[in-house]
């Protein structure tokens, strides 16, 4: 059974969210601020953690730090912050995605089972598939995933170097959302944080090359003022 550790200071959302996670088998623990939410998290060891910013403590900002220091737990930040400073902040102190309030329960739940199925890729499982192409980290490749025999042999795809360094830091988060100055000081260093451009241009180039409909992706989305997302 998955545990979710539900962080938030709101009667009223702690017991709708208790309701419908209980009543779709999760074992659900609770925390009313901050203090609690880092003791309870030490002694239950939460597989998922739904946080709220605006805790009467500290804020979860904090929280996260805290968290992070010693778990790589998922969390899904559940705020009234539709700010896109508050989300980026979030997202950069280590929290994997960001709900809005007012929210949809079942929006929610979808993010739920998003980040229970991201397993991270690594030598186990080194290819991954978007469209027609298969791409292959291990061998810095890209192929059509047509190819089948001797007589249709792979075809591959070039990508550039920032291309590949883009494409691999979201494979290798799936489900996650990677935030914008994440992936301009991964890719490009700490003088570039502001360049978002730099990222709609890549972003753009990749869907043209990778995705079936690049006006419509599945694959490879954007969470606008947030950052990306590579979605399996």
């Amino acid at each position: 059974m998955t545990r979710v550790l539900v962080v938030d200071d709101e009667p009223q959302i702690l017991r709708a969210l208790r309701i419908n996670l209980a009543a779709r088998s999760y074992d659900v623990v609770i925390a009313v601020d901050g203090r609690q939410a880092l003791a309870a998290a030490a002694k239950a060891l939460p597989d998922i953690v739904v946080l709220d910013l605006g805790l009467p403590d500290m804020d979860g900002i904090d929280v996260i730090r805290g968290l992070r220091g010693w778990t790589t737990v998922p969390i899904i930040i559940l705020s009234g912050r539709s700010q896109s400073a508050a989300k980026v902040d979030a997202l950069d102190a280590g929290a994997d995605d960001y709900v809005t309030k007012p929210f949809n329960i079942n929006e929610l739940l979808a993010r739920l089972r998003a980040v229970t199925r991201r397993v991270p890729v690594g030598d186990d499982t080194p290819c991954v598939r978007i469209g027609k192409h298969l791409i292959d980290l291990q061998a810095h490749r890209v192929t059509s995933a047509a190819a089948t025999d001797a007589q249709h042999p792979p075809v591959d795809l070039h990508l550039t170097p920032t291309e590949w360094q883009l494409l691999e830091q979201l494979i290798r988060n799936p489900g996650k959302l990677v935030s914008q100055r994440e992936l301009l000081l991964t890719i490009w260093g700490p003088k570039y944080v502001d360049e978002t451009h730099y990222l709609r241009q890549y972003m753009a180039q990749l869907r043209r090359k990778l995705e079936p409909d690049p006006a419509r992706p599945r694959h490879l989305l954007t969470e606008l003022g947030m950052g990306y997302r590579y979605q399996p």
